[in-house]
């Protein structure tokens, strides 16, 4: 696999500034997969201890921080000689008692030596006993696989670069071979094992399991991670998903998680699926302008799901209704779309996203993105109905620079807007 965190893992370790750094991320969007293909990348010495597996280990840093016990012990543990270049991973972090606050003494202590740490967000935002090491760390953070990843991942690099290359001409040409990659990967989604399972077997009955164990796990960690007087609310609002994005308006509304239900009852289980990284939010922004923080409604927001192939499993919809192109999911392809245009915004590390809509109900704009001091409005369309009245009207009045469509339809520049195909996204961000 290639994936485009591998660059700023490379990028880390040569900086001069580089402190411990920690790679965050859901459960099974390849953390590990990341680190270890870094490592071996790398070609120097590391070592691999995962708090999971070496229970041995577990206790490393609850007597005191003294480094040179610490090293000792795992040089020991692990039959390696550790050097100041040695490469030192910690997997499953939140597993290691006070393993959050050891990172601040590596930093003070042992700056020069490389140390990278991992967990799931379930369990290192929420490790408990821990003082977390503000300003001592740096942080990567790693999502579910993009479409240009998944694009990659299935031998299709050509269709990539010119994507990438905005050889849209040349994309026309083979564009019903690019939307049914696209439809597959609305199926397969991109957690890693799912696409993985995909390419080594092109079963889609056998991603679907792997999908469906992915999401017993996360169920698992509900109960592992989270306070126990949360649980059941945090599972309210999971299984919530589907009927949230299934409207026509994608406003969160608390009265689909449980009939007559306000926020009060319901404000932290949604931070804590938030923080675990398993729920995206979309804050609403009043006005189009800058800054968009300046104007964001706390109470509106949308809220997406990590990834669209795990959207697919919850919703239990087949392959032939999603490839195939069989009208079988009616109003939902909307959310669907929906859906996987966040999950290639996500990983922009420089843009801000929202969405707008007006106070009067009659106009909104699916995305709302601010890059530097440029703002980007954002259309969605699920297939070619290239009616855009909000677009125009909004791009009109707060005089935008850019303003882009996403459908099925070619690319296409307009004097006030560009119809980007949903499949070239990658190729124009």
């Amino acid at each position: 696999m290639e994936r485009k965190a591998s660059k700023d893992l490379i990028n880390w370790y040569h900086a001069k500034t580089r402190k411990p750094l920690i790679v965050r991320g859901a459960r099974q969007v390849g953390k590990t997969w990341l680190i270890n293909d870094f490592a071996q990348k790398l070609g120097t010495l590391f070592v691999y201890i995962n708090f999971e597996d070496d229970r041995p280990l577990r206790d490393l840093f609850e007597a005191d921080f003294d480094m040179q016990r610490i090293l000792e012990r795992i040089s020991v543990q692990k039959d390696v000689d550790i050097k100041p270049d040695t490469l030192i991973i910690f997997d499953e972090l939140q597993e290691a008692i006070h393993g959050i606050t050891a990172l601040k003494y590596f930093a003070e202590k042992l700056p020069s030596q490389p140390v990278i740490a991992a967990g799931s967000l379930s369990g290192i935002a929420m490790h408990r006993g821990d003082s977390f090491p503000v300003g001592k760390v740096d942080f990567i953070d790693v999502f579910p696989m993009d479409f240009e990843e998944f694009l990659l991942a299935t031998g299709n690099h050509r269709l990539v670069k010119i994507i990438s290359e905005k050889k849209w001409d040349s994309v026309k040409n083979v564009k019903e071979k690019i939307i049914r990659l696209l439809r597959t990967y609305y199926y397969v989604g991109g957690m890693p094992k799912c696409v993985e399972t995909f390419v080594s077997t092109n079963d889609y009955s056998a991603v679907r399991d792997v999908q469906r164990a992915l999401l017993d796990s996360y169920d698992n960690d509900f109960s592992k991670h989270a306070p126990l007087h949360l649980v059941p609310r945090i599972r309210l609002v999971w299984n919530s998903v589907v009927s949230q994005l299934s409207k026509e308006n994608k406003k969160f509304v608390y009265g689909l998680v449980r009939k007559g239900a306000r926020a009060r009852e319901f404000e932290l289980a949604l931070e804590w699926l938030f923080d675990a990284g398993l729920l995206l939010k979309v804050g609403r922004t009043k006005k189009g302008e800058l800054p968009l923080k300046a104007y964001e409604d706390p109470a509106s927001f949308k809220i997406f799901l990590l990834d669209v192939g795990l959207l697919s499993a919850m919703c239990q919809l087949d392959a032939p209704s999603i490839v195939e192109k069989k009208d079988l999911i009616g109003s939902f392809k909307g959310g669907l779309t929906e859906q996987y245009v966040m999950q290639q915004l996500r990983p922009y590390k420089n843009l801000s996203i929202y969405y707008w809509s007006s106070d009067k109900s009659d106009g909104e704009i699916d995305f709302l993105l601010q890059r530097g001091n440029l703002i980007i409005p954002i259309e969605v369309k699920a297939e070619e109905n290239l009616m855009a009245k909000s677009l125009r009207l909004f791009s009109r009045k707060y005089k935008c620079a850019l303003s882009y469509r996403f459908s099925m339809s070619d690319y296409r520049e307009q004097d006030w807007m560009t119809n980007v195909p949903l499949y070239g996204i990658f190729g124009i961000l």
